[in-house]
């Protein structure tokens, strides 16, 4: 197979389907369009698509994920954009068996069905878009990119729950998620990823990783994505006793408490009203329960952040990176604030304009903010995967 290869690559939402279609070779890596349908399963929903300087953006209802693939198929078509050679999606659980992109074969598809009640928010709708793309393009290889991946190579200390070794023999362990994320960030620092290096990927799912010379060496998510850091709408970690608690005195039944912990909890839970931070910081001051929850999600950063220093002994630098962590001045003002016994101080005038570095002259450790691209990550391991394959078939023959 030729190493000029259009990839397309999707990235599964709860209620939204991201696309991006790239074209990569040897020597670069080219954008041809990019977009997404929004609000899927709801009133209101919306595609936006853009090709270059253009960019087009209309209502647009879909059902479902596997009706939202199909109109981002038809989309591109219309478009002009032919088939691509490739796809590559996002698979947010590849459980303890997978520690690597994957060819998306019926064997793997069995495995993901069986991983759903581990990523129940994520994995039905990333399995619903391999198979609406297999339908669509029967002929086209797909690759799975798992989130898991770039933690699969922390220290086993740092997988381990203090519980009997038969669980972690049957797979419950800390795997870490937002891998593919911070592989890109890890990938576009370069040099400047040596050293002590703590990524924050912030936004709907939030989570923190240590990164020590490229390497992830311990994450605050651990065996789902709903734990470690408060969230839009997901706990994130916290005491055992609640969920007993639940279960014997409240009588909450297994989905109750699902519910609780990934759809009910969180920025919205604490603050009665939205996960959304922008509008959150709009009504701060004027709602205590909108300036609760923002200091909450503050406040438990800065802490997880100190123990993930801890790991690291010391801290070199800190990034910025997700739809928070990119766009939200005041979030990561109060969160350096809060780290300021680490050397961190930021510019104001940096932070408020979304400068790369922010951090100020005097600060013991840089400070960046990295916008970060799943797509283009998706599209590097698609390409790599299927380059690899095509040599293997090639030796074979």
């Amino acid at each position: 197979m030729a190493e000029d290869l259009t990839v397309l690559s999707l990235n599964s939402g709860s209620s939204s389907l991201k696309f991006a279609l790239h074209r990569l070779d040897e020597v670069g890596e080219v954008l041809l369009a990019d977009g997404a349908i929004e609000g899927i399963g709801l009133q209101g929903g919306k595609l936006w698509v853009r090709a270059g300087a253009d960019r087009n953006e209309r209502e647009e209802p879909a059902r479902n994920h596997r009706a939202a693939a199909h109109l981002i198929f038809a989309e591109l078509a219309t478009h002009g954009r032919r088939a691509p050679d490739a796809v590559g999606h996002r698979v947010v659980h590849g459980g303890v068996g997978h520690s690597a992109a994957a060819r998306a074969t019926p064997e793997l598809m069995e495995t993901l069905h069986g991983l759903v009640p581990l990523a129940p928010l994520h994995l039905p709708n990333e399995i619903a878009v391999i198979e609406e793309c297999a339908r669509q393009f029967p002929n086209i290889p797909q690759v799975a990119c798992f989130d898991t991946e770039f933690h699969r190579r922390m220290p086993e200390v740092a997988q381990h729950y203090p519980l009997p070794r038969q669980y972690w023999d049957t797979g419950v362990r800390r795997f870490g998620f937002h891998g593919i994320s911070y592989e890109y960030i890890v990938e576009t620092l370069g040099r400047a990823a040596r050293g002590r290096v703590i990524i924050a990927h912030l936004g709907n799912g939030s989570s923190l990783a240590a990164v020590k010379d490229g390497s992830s060496v311990d994450t605050t998510m651990g065996f789902t994505p709903a734990g470690g850091l408060m969230m839009g709408t997901r706990t994130g970690d916290i005491d055992p006793g609640v969920i007993v608690h639940a279960l014997r005195e409240l009588r909450l039944d297994a989905e109750a408490i699902d519910r609780l912990v990934n759809h009910e909890s969180g920025l919205f839970g604490v603050s009665g009203t939205t996960s959304d931070m922008k509008t959150l910081l709009e009504r701060r001051g004027a709602d205590a329960r909108a300036s609760l929850a923002i200091d909450l999600f503050c406040y438990q950063l800065v802490k997880h952040a100190g123990a993930l220093a801890a790991v690291l002994g010391g801290l070199d630098l800190l990034v910025f990176t997700g739809g928070i962590g990119e766009g939200a001045a005041p979030i990561r003002e109060q969160i350096c604030r809060g780290l300021g016994y680490l050397g961190v101080a930021i510019d104001d005038a940096l932070n408020a304009s979304h400068a790369e570095t922010i951090s100020s002259a005097s600060s013991r450790c840089a400070v960046k903010i990295i916008p970060t691209r799943e797509d283009l990550m998706i599209a590097r391991h698609t390409r790599r995967m299927i380059i690899a394959s095509s040599g293997s078939r090639r030796s074979q023959s």
